[in-house]
């Protein structure tokens, strides 16, 4: 079975090709025979109220010199693709919420669209953790400065970090009483340190099983890849992000991990989220992944995995069911 298969990303010239999971998810569905179409955020509108996009013919290869060819762009009904695979980057700003409105009339119109449009919306990435807070460390969710001083007193070290960063971009690592701890407040609420901020900042407990790596789990349809990519702080450095200069190191699910898999499962399949990547540090789940998960390039290096084609496998399944309902 053929399909036609879209993908709406960041721009695929700039992309690191060699770790790039959206590269592997186009080279598996162009070795099923589908069909690979591109388009951008600028590049989607409504019409009437019907989802179209310029969606361009693409062909990628496994080759770090030319791994795309792109065709002639043409504007098309988004409702003549099977699979969109929404794989753009945070931020979720404004815009990547009206992509996702588009992206949801085209998946009324049975468009299988992965992952589902609605979650990406409601389910932020670091709140959305929260819900399961059999999982989680202590964790506090606030515009207040005072709110986070006291968090942090009564928990001695903490992280700090804003809603809707990725790659371990303004991350901070603080004791109580630190000197440093209202400019950093400052900074993540957009505001002064003394009072109400105008953006959330979240706060957890530093868990200094950091040290042996930021584990990221990929779940396929509520089922863990059995391996995850251990993210280790370099040098000085407390983040594990890849972006932050961690390295990889793939290693096996502990038992707790595929506990908190189970816990999370039942969650990720009613909210239509076929592909999630949770993140793990000792035995507290930290993130879930729901916009780019990332890390298949890398666990399917390290151990001879086809992550993206167990991914395919249920996306056939998916689109197959939603075209003939």
């Amino acid at each position: 079975m053929s399909l036609s298969v879209a993908v709406l990303m960041d721009p695929i010239d700039a992309i690191k090709m060699a770790k790039d999971t959206s590269l592997a998810m186009l080279l598996e569905a162009q070795r099923r025979k589908h069909t690979l179409h591109y388009f951008e955020q600028g590049d989607l509108a409504l019409r009437d109220g019907e989802p179209w996009a310029r969606a361009t013919p693409l062909e990628v290869r496994d080759d770090p010199q030319h791994w795309y060819t792109l065709g002639q762009p043409k504007w098309r009904d988004l409702r003549e693709m099977d699979v969109v695979l929404m794989r753009k980057d945070p931020p979720v700003d404004t815009q990547f919420i009206y992509d996702s409105m588009v992206l949801e009339v085209a998946q009324r119109g049975g468009v299988t669209v992965v992952n589902d449009p609605r979650s990406l919306r409601d389910c932020n990435e670091k709140l959305f953790a929260l819900a399961f807070p059999q999982c989680t460390a202590p964790t506090l969710v606030a515009r207040n400065a005072e709110e986070l001083r006291q968090f942090a007193a009564a928990h001695g070290e903490i992280v700090l970090k804003p809603l809707d960063g990725m790659g371990g971009r303004g991350i901070f690592r603080v004791k109580a009483g630190d000197s440093n701890l209202n400019s950093m407040l400052e900074t993540l609420l957009g505001g002064n340190a003394h009072g109400e901020g105008r953006q959330f900042a979240i706060a957890q407990k530093y868990i200094p099983e950091i040290t042996a790596g930021d584990k990221r789990i990929l779940v396929i349809d509520g089922e863990p890849v059995p391996y995850a990519l251990a993210r280790i702080p370099q040098g000085n450095e407390f983040r594990g992000n890849l972006a932050a200069g961690g390295r990889g190191e793939g290693v096996a699910l502990s038992e707790r991990d595929r506990w908190i898999v189970d816990q999370v499962a039942p969650e990720l399949r009613r909210r239509g989220l076929l592909f999630v990547g949770l993140d793990v540090i000792g035995d507290y789940l930290t993130e879930i992944n729901v916009t780019s998960p990332t890390c298949v390039r890398e666990l399917d290096a390290q151990f001879g995995l086809n992550i993206a084609g167990q991914l395919f496998d249920v996306i056939e399944q998916q689109a197959s069911g939603t075209r003939t309902a």
